[in-house]
């Protein structure tokens, strides 16, 4: 966002909330999903237009627990087979929410069903918006 008399500086905001931890229902086998785990999610964001960084006001700004419930709520309300799947819905609800240009998402199971010790699987989904290229220009 360019201001008058910024000397032609543009400044972007992103927004990182990490660790956040929720125990969900997602998973390949029908036991992870009926017995459910924790899992731990990393999302960063870009703020198109965030006035806060001029005005200093809480309200022009993005609210971080209103992030954490709109995950929470991706996370909880059904079952994903893959954290792929369950993080590109993370993804398109916050692109949606609050009009971002790119959004990345990393979903971890610090503890995976798996046979040999292992700290955690994850996967990180990243979205960016594309700008659509117009068509030929048709002749007259």
């Amino acid at each position: 966002m360019e201001q008058p008399g910024d000397n032609g500086i543009e400044t972007g905001v992103e927004v990182d909330l990490r660790g956040l931890s929720i125990y969900t229902h997602h998973g390949v086998t029908d036991a992870e999903q009926e017995i459910g785990q924790r899992l731990e999610f990393d999302v960063s964001f870009d703020v198109p237009d965030c006035d806060a960084v001029l005005t200093d006001r809480i309200e022009d700004t993005v609210d971080y627990g209103e992030v954490c419930d709109i995950v929470a709520l991706a996370a909880t309300e059904r079952s994903y087979r893959t954290l792929e799947r369950l993080a590109q819905v993370v993804g398109e609800r916050l692109a949606e929410r609050y009009g971002c240009e790119s959004v990345r998402v990393r979903a971890a199971k610090p503890e995976p069903p798996l046979p040999l010790a292992i700290q955690e699987v994850a996967v990180e989904v990243v979205q960016e918006r594309v700008e659509e290229e117009d068509d030929e220009p048709e002749e007259a």
